[in-house]
């Protein structure tokens, strides 16, 4: 049997909807708010939002994993829980290993720093030595294509651009856990297939894999396993 990477015990996030509506003078709003003070009147009362509940799910080294599902269903959410971005509310996650996130366009860059310097940020970020990330250099910039822009701000990189950068900072820092939301449907043909290869690999070799996506396709390459998911809870593929 191979080892456990996540292990999801009944999890679940509740968010707190407000239904409170913001005037638009402010004078109007400032009013609103002295009101609400001194108590002359009550704010409607927040409503329960359950992105997820009670989810349970394992994920061994080596597999691949494919979170599917309409738009809300929570995926994202499930995502950002394992990556340690957000806590959950109910239940038990364990995670075992570096985890290597791309969850959305241009997380973990800074706008103004060059690529080249932004390399190194998410490389820390991401918990790789800068000694690593050196050595590596090369291959993250040869495997990204953006050698000609590495000096430019990238605030100026098309989001194209972006995922490609950081696809090749993640795929260079042996992460033991994948986690990736459908942000590889920004690249371009050549470069997706890029990525495939370089997933197939990272399975072989013995890392976990997590993705989102609404691609048939690539799910059907990729995927040893698929989870969906449906207004925050699993309906098939437990």
């Amino acid at each position: 049997m191979s080892p456990i990477a996540i292990d999801i015990i009944n999890l679940g996030k509740r968010y707190a909807l407000s239904h409170t509506r913001r005037p638009d003078n402010l004078k109007v709003w400032l009013k609103g708010m002295a009101r609400t003070m001194i108590g002359t009147t009550t704010p409607p009362a927040d409503e329960e939002f359950w992105a997820l509940r009670e989810v349970s799910l394992r994920v061994d080294s080596g597999e691949c994993l494919a979170l599917v599902g309409r738009n809300g269903s929570g995926k994202s959410t499930l995502l950002k829980i394992v990556s340690r971005i957000i806590p959950p509310t109910d239940g038990l996650i364990r995670v075992q290993g570096r985890v290597a996130s791309l969850l959305e366009v241009g997380t973990g860059f800074h706008p103004e720093l060059t690529g080249r310097e932004n390399i190194f940020l998410n490389g820390a970020l991401l918990g790789c030595p800068e000694r690593v990330i050196r050595r590596r250099f090369d291959e993250i910039v040869a495997f990204s294509g953006v050698e000609r822009f590495l000096d430019t701000p990238v605030k100026h990189y098309s989001s194209g651009m972006y995922v490609r950068l950081a696809y090749a900072v993640a795929a260079h820092v042996d992460a033991d856990i994948l986690v990736i939301d459908e942000v590889l449907a920004v690249g371009d043909a050549e470069f997706q297939e890029k990525c495939l290869a370089h997933l197939a690999t990272q399975k072989a070799r013995g890392a976990a894999v997590v993705f989102v996506s609404h691609s048939s396709e690539t799910v059907g390459a990729l995927a040893t396993r698929q989870v969906q998911l449906e207004a925050g809870r699993i309906v098939l593929g437990e």
